[in-house]
């Protein structure tokens, strides 16, 4: 597909809770199945044929910096940079002034779902949706936010962690937003993507679609859940280039 958007991956955040593994490594760069997480995500959006990268960065953004550079797997990699954090509704706020494209993907940097990113786009197209959310089958996890919607594919609630027992859906933490839409939200604030503008929007009566992958949501955000990843995308890479 022509014309693809800009993608935007949050990967500022600090980590403390993996800490004991990483030590002062940010969270992002944390080798799993034998390279640094990031890579993983820039690769899955190279395969889909994306070329601008804006990376949002706070803790340790100048090691992330050094080993990305200006250009990785083939795509223009530009920096948004948090100087305190500003949680990922506000990490997307500081990044959008640096938005080429009138929508843009967002990806969050500690988690990896083998979703098809081109059909995401396409139905958010086809749909004429305002903003799509990418989700993945429940589980029967408690410790992310689950999601509902109805028939139609459009999102009708969000359940952060535990309160989401029941849901049908894992928030797999990608979204496709308009940049008019980010820009309405306050600069310099901190304000959470999936707590506060996500379920803000909805209440509005945006058009709010769902999509729905097959695959499980991986992330490392514990030291548990850092070790199961290390199993889960053994060869991640290689099966997805298969298909």
């Amino acid at each position: 597909m022509r014309n693809l958007p800009d993608a935007l991956v949050l990967c500022g955040g600090a980590g403390t809770r993996l800490r004991s593994v990483t030590g002062e490594t940010p969270k992002s760069l944390a080798a799993v199945a034998g390279r640094p997480f990031l890579e993983l995500l820039l690769r899955q959006l190279g395969r889909h044929g994306y070329s601008r990268v804006v990376m949002a960065v706070g803790y340790q953004r100048e090691m992330i910096r050094a080993h990305f550079g200006d250009e990785a797997m083939g795509m223009r990699v530009v920096y948004s940079e948090e100087t305190v954090p500003l949680g990922t509704g506000g990490a997307v706020r500081n990044a959008a002034e640096l938005f080429e494209s009138g929508l843009v993907l967002v990806m969050n940097g500690d988690s990896y779902t083998d979703l098809d990113l081109s059909r995401f786009l396409e139905e958010h197209m086809a749909r004429r949706a305002e903003i799509s959310v990418a989700v993945v089958p429940a589980d029967g996890r408690v410790d992310c936010g689950s999601v509902f919607a109805n028939a139609g594919g459009e999102l009708t609630g969000f359940a952060e962690k535990a309160e989401g027992s029941g849901a049908p859906y894992l928030n797999a933490g990608i979204y496709l937003l308009p940049k008019a839409l980010v820009m309405e939200v306050p600069a310099g604030r901190q304000i959470s993507l999936e707590r506060e503008l996500l379920p803000g929007w909805l209440r509005e009566g945006r058009a709010v679609r769902v999509f729905v992958g097959q695959g499980a949501c991986v992330d490392i955000g514990t030291p548990e859940r850092f070790e199961a990843a290390q199993r889960a995308l053994a060869g991640a890479e290689q099966q997805a280039a298969k298909r």
